[in-house]
């Protein structure tokens, strides 16, 4: 079985700046889920965009580390990554719309009664003041475990939108869940 900080039970938020190991850390935690419980009832909510910045990726996916196997439900959103692609605040707000109405239809699709979910860059469908984070801390709430990871730090320092509605839906995600696991660079 895979060492993990923190139980797979109840709802774990793993939070740091860019590059210290959230997704590899979901990732471990997915495969201890996988290895103790098997894929039944298993939710993978992938919303991690990747970008490519002086040479290394930012962010980036689940299955770099972990292929979910046959029967793990899978709702991949195509993100945008609206501070690092848009050239203005207004262009970052329309990326960042896009992500939360493309996300949404993802949630909607998702099995009804989950066992265990799984969430990379849980915040980016909420970029944006109007989208809502309850409704996916509804949605994990339902489950016996989940682990969601979220950029923090200087990275949404910002005074844009995009960064103001990212730390507002990180707040309510760090109130919401059972438990915080702080990685630092």
């Amino acid at each position: 079985m895979t060492d993990l900080p923190f139980p797979l039970t109840g709802a774990t938020l793993i939070v740091g700046p860019s590059n210290v190991g959230k997704t590899r850390l979901t990732a471990r935690a997915l495969t201890a889920w996988l290895e103790r419980e098997g894929t039944e009832g298993v939710v993978v909510l992938e919303f991690a965009p990747e970008v490519e910045r002086d040479g290394r990726v930012l962010g980036g996916r689940l299955d770099r580390f972990v292929t979910p196997p046959a029967g793990v439900w899978r709702g991949v959103l195509d993100a945008h990554a609206p501070r690092a692609m848009a050239d203005t605040d207004d262009d970052a707000v329309s990326l960042a719309a896009d992500n939360a109405r493309r996300a949404a239809a993802i949630l909607d699709a998702a099995p009804a009664d989950p066992r265990a979910v799984f969430v990379n860059d849980a915040t980016i469908p909420f970029q944006t003041p109007d989208a809502d984070p309850a409704r996916l801390l509804d949605y994990c709430e339902r489950a016996e475990t989940a682990v969601l990871n979220a950029l923090s730090g200087d990275a949404i320092a910002g005074d844009d939108s995009v960064s103001r509605a990212e730390r507002e839906t990180l707040s309510t995600f760090r109130q919401r869940v059972g438990r915080v696991v702080e990685l630092d660079g």
